[in-house]
């Protein structure tokens, strides 16, 4: 049963990649950008999420990498594409640049639009900066 109809449970592996019943994180390395990105479409399509838009080819991909350097925003914003239920990712080193991470995230969960989009996560962040004022 492919992934999107079956979500793997917290602390399961599940073809090379992992889940915490949430978020299914896995990593895919290819002899080019090009190939690997082929690979992550394939995953996607053998796993149900034939539907989810995503860009053409690598190149298109690529425009979505954020022009940034600064490690510190990177862990603030996705570097990569992002369609709910999907996030495929540039690495933050980019020396691995034929790397990408895809993640893929439960639907049936409980507030899974707020906790895709960091909606919690910005809101922590923000209510010191609140507090203050």
């Amino acid at each position: 049963m492919p992934l999107r109809d079956e979500f793997p449970p917290p602390d399961s592996n599940y073809l090379g990649g992992s889940s915490d019943g949430y978020e299914y994180r896995t990593t895919f390395a290819g002899m080019s950008l090009k190939h690997t990105y082929n690979m992550v479409r394939q995953f996607l399509k053998e796993e149900g999420y034939e539907d989810i838009p995503v860009p053409e080819n690598e190149e298109e991909l690529n425009l979505f990498r954020l022009p940034t350097r600064n490690k510190q925003i990177l862990l603030f914003e996705d570097n990569g594409y992002v369609h709910n239920p999907i996030k495929i990712l540039f690495p933050i080193d980019r020396r691995k640049k034929r790397t990408l991470t895809l993640c893929l995230y439960n639907e049936a969960y409980a507030d899974h639009l707020l906790r895709f989009h960091r909606v919690f996560e910005r809101k922590k962040k923000a209510s010191p900066l609140l507090q203050e004022g």
